[in-house]
């Protein structure tokens, strides 16, 4: 943990260390100095020998530390993803979570995580919604200062990203968002604000798409107002701001408005360009000075620079993956659990001689959602292993998928496919030169060639080739997924064909994981048995600049088999003669991921009709939810027990098992609203209308929109029954204070409010209370305000029958508006209420405050 000793030191040193390292770096030359500032390759900023510089080395987050894909072993600890650790309301917790991150990112030889983000769930179709920790800008803040402190503790840099309004991934790169000077204040400026005041992160990364504030209307990375006026003088940020991944396109426009390094490199806007503009006079040499001085200082931080704190560097060679790293993150998953209702007493799980689990996502769990957030791990526990683990030797464990939820048929596997030089089972990949000549081949036993860049470096194309064997009478699918220029074909006839030649906007768009497919059916009759069928893909390499030369192939076939009302009906008869019945459904990887916003709320396939199916069938039901974002869940009020699982990382099916046994609480708090209807939801996408996304909604996000509107979802913001009943004894507020004055840049408790809530655990077991702060402002007052907003929470534990207070900080800033006109924050004066209480929507004790 940093404590606020390291935090004042980090202050102090800045202000001493920025005369010296100013002085060390006006020494080189400025060709020397421009090169510090564009990344040596994908992952890394260059070395310089002469100012004792070493190679700050970087690595995508939030779930877990992906690596740069060099290391010895690529493989990570995957942990729940941050909606799940928002969903505990722990931020003890999530320092945990950052500790652990940090030992990765040594173990892998990584000084910067690119995480966390701080971004908000304006809406629940937002792609990356599983990435973002809540809806609400204090809840957000608090769980992203704790992973933060954890980090930064162990000498790991965060990066907290993407600043700012970067809330949809619909044409991510190229749309502007429209927010108004309160609402950017008040929402989404603030958790960024709270994070950099609480916890100091050393490194912030721009978005990639652009803001227009009102004032100034520019992409994130050439906002002047927003990097230099507000980050860095204003709020005193003294590290260095990163762009997104080829996010940064202009010279001057990017220098002069803030950014201080650009990825990936070695190519991009910068290098010469730059050299040139401040040759020119269009960029001050002085500016580029302070860019490579934030570069340092990240560097001596992280322990990079000869001069600064040494991390400690034996720790890469030694840290090891332990049964404690195992154990904490099946303890955060299992805790954030959310019970959303448990009308059949089933948890935990009675005494059963039979147990059927049922679904998709039972059989198939999503552990973690695509895109930067992927990490590849070598250890995952699913749903069926860590029930069997847990449940008694004599207890009968049937799994049912209960139909396929989707859309896509599996790749081609090697039980299927053949080498058509008949070297084995797989998928043949020819290497040629821009001649045509083969200069390589491997043989592979899938057709899953995403990002495939095992090739000699002067290949200029790759034919994939393979005989595929069809064993089984009756209809299958062949599908090609092919990124950028090619060309497919099943037995000579053409299925899909690209001529343009694409680059590293296909990374950006996420094309080149989700490539569109075109395929075709073939009926095989019992006598063709077993049938071959020639496929071929010839695709052209695409360079990507920063992010390299690949191929992205994707060959898929589903087999004949049984229809979705077929595994129902087989589901049902499984359920009905076990005596308890756990049905998981949820989404995938088609579904929720960075690169594309999600179309609906619905589940996919036919999951509403299984759980309905499933419940008539026993009504001993427990259905879990395996999903990060919400989703409609129309059959909730017929369902007995009803759990949100998230995506839960590595150790899903050990922290469900702990769930439904007993051994672990599951403790969760909805850190959003979960819609009960479609038409309800405050802001149904974000889909940008003529290259704008219209904040139009103002300061009414989430819960606050609810609220305003006076609409009932199928579960409120804050909502969670863990396994205890609690009452709320007493409320009382020491109100330090208060005046209608405005107010600095701080953002700490200052002249708050200290609120104490005695609690009783009225419940038969030992549980865990997640208190809440809500605060309403005056009726009146020249300002439109939300109905109320989270002010505090903080996390209390008591035995069955025990007392115990809970202490809440309410930080001034929450009793305070943004006056545009003045410029300056601003508490109204008035009578406030403050409510406590276990959800938004569930508040029992009330008090007021008058502000002078």
């Amino acid at each position: 943990m940093t404590s606020p000793a390291a935090h004042a030191q980090d202050t102090e040193s800045a202000a001493e260390d920025g005369t010296d390292l100013l002085r060390r770096v006006r020494a080189l030359c400025l060709e020397a100095k421009v090169r510090l500032l564009t990344g040596e390759d994908l992952w890394s900023l260059p070395a310089e020998p002469r100012l004792g510089l070493r190679s700050v080395v970087m690595s995508d987050g939030p779930q877990g530390v992906r690596g740069t894909g060099e290391e010895a072993d690529p493989t990570g600890l995957l942990a729940a993803a941050p909606s799940a650790v928002a969903a505990t309301w722990d931020r003890g917790l999530a320092e945990r979570v950052g500790e652990l991150f940090a030992a990765e990112a040594r173990r892998k030889g990584v000084h910067v995580l690119l995480a966390p983000l701080a971004n908000l769930q304006r809406t629940p179709v937002a792609g990356r919604h599983f990435e973002y920790w809540s809806e609400d800008p204090q809840l957000t803040a608090v769980m992203a200062s704790g992973v933060v402190r954890g980090l930064q503790g162990a000498r790991v840099a965060a990066c907290l990203k993407h600043f700012v309004a970067n809330e949809s991934e619909t044409d991510r790169t190229r749309y502007r968002s429209k927010i108004d000077e309160r609402t950017l204040r008040e929402v989404y400026l603030a958790p960024f604000e709270q994070v950099i005041a609480e916890a100091r992160p050393w490194s912030v990364m721009s978005a990639y798409s652009g803001l227009d504030d009102g004032v100034e209307s520019a992409p994130a990375a050439e906002h002047h107002r927003l990097l230099r006026s507000i980050l860095k003088e204003e709020w005193g940020f003294d590290g260095p701001v990163i762009s997104d991944w080829a996010s940064a396109r202009t010279t001057v426009r990017t220098a002069l408005g803030g950014l201080d390094v650009v990825m990936p490199g070695p190519d991009g806007p910068w290098g010469d360009s730059l050299v040139q503009a401040v040759r020119e006079g269009r960029v001050p040499e002085a500016l580029v000075d302070d860019k490579v001085v934030r570069v340092l200082r990240l560097a001596r931080r992280v322990g990079r620079l000869a001069d600064g704190a040494a991390a400690d560097e034996g720790a890469a060679a030694t840290a090891r993956r332990t049964h404690d790293s195992y154990a904490l993150l099946r303890h955060v998953a299992a805790q954030s659990i959310v019970v959303l209702r448990d009308e059949g007493g089933l948890l935990p799980l009675p005494d059963a001689r039979s147990v059927a689990l049922i679904g998709p996502n039972a059989v198939r769990p999503y552990l973690q959602g695509g895109g930067s957030a992927y990490v590849p791990t070598a250890r995952t526990v699913g749903y069926e292993e860590g029930l069997r683990a847990a449940l008694p030797t004599d207890v009968t464990l049937t799994v049912r998928r209960g139909g396929d939820a989707r859309m896509l048929p599996p790749f081609v596997d090697g039980a299927h496919a053949e080498d058509p030089h008949g070297e084995g089972p797989g998928i043949r990949a020819d290497f040629l030169d821009k001649d045509g000549a083969r200069i390589g081949t491997v043989l592979r036993p899938t057709g899953d060639w995403g990002g495939f860049e095992a090739f000699p470096a002067d290949t200029h194309r790759v034919t994939l080739r393979t005989r595929l064997v069809l064993t089984e009478p009756g209809l299958h699918r062949l599908e090609f997924g092919c990124a950028g220029r090619h060309r497919c074909t099943v037995d000579g006839a053409l299925v899909s064909r690209e001529d343009a030649e694409r680059g590293v906007d296909m990374v950006l768009d996420s094309s080149h994981s989700r490539p569109g497919t075109r395929g075709v059916d073939i009926t095989v009759e019992e006598a063709q048995v077993p049938l071959q069928v020639r496929v071929t893909a010839d695709l052209t390499v695409v360079d990507a600049a920063g992010y390299g030369r690949f191929i992205s192939a994707h060959l898929r076939h589903r087999t004949p088999g049984p229809s979705a009302a077929d595994e129902i009906a087989d589901a049902v008869r499984a359920a009905r003669s076990a005596d308890v019945a756990v049905v998981i459904v949820g989404t995938n990887e088609e579904v929720e991921s960075e690169g594309w916003d999600r179309a609906g709320l619905q589940l996919p396939g036919c999951q509403n009709e299984l759980v309905r199916a499933v419940v008539a069938a026993n009504p001993r039901t427990v259905v879990v939810v395996n999903a990060g974002a919400p989703v409609l869940l129309p059959w909730a009020e017929q369902v007995p027990t009803l759990l949100w699982g998230w995506l839960p990382g590595q150790e899903a099916g050990h922290a469900l098992a702990d769930v439904l046994t007993g051994r672990t609480e599951p403790a969760g708090r909805l850190p959003w609203t979960l819609p009960a209807r479609a038409e309800d939801v405050p802001v149904p996408h974000a889909r940008p209308t003529n290259g704008v996304v219209d904040y139009r909604e103002g300061l009414h996000i989430g819960y606050r929109a609810w609220d305003r509107a006076g609409l009932t979802p199928a579960y409120p913001f804050g909502h969670g029954l863990g396994w205890s009943a609690w009452s709320y004894e007493s409320l009382v507020v020491h109100q330090a204070p208060v005046s209608g004055e405005p107010s600095g840049p701080a953002t700490g408790a200052g002249d708050g409010l200290n609120v104490t809530v005695e609690v009783v655990n009225t419940g038969s077991r030992r549980a865990r209370e997640v208190v809440q702060v809500y605060l309403e402002p005056p009726a009146e007052g020249e300002f439109d305000r939300p109905v109320r907003t989270l002010a505090g929470f903080a996390v209390v534990e008591a035995g069955p029958g025990a007392r115990t207070t809970a202490q809440v900080v309410v930080r001034q800033r929450a009793l305070q508006v943004w006056d545009p006109e003045a410029g300056h924050w601003r508490t109204p004066p008035g009578r406030y209420r403050l409510h406590v209480g276990r959800s938004s929507r569930d508040l029992r004790r009330t008090t007021e405050i008058t502000v002078a």
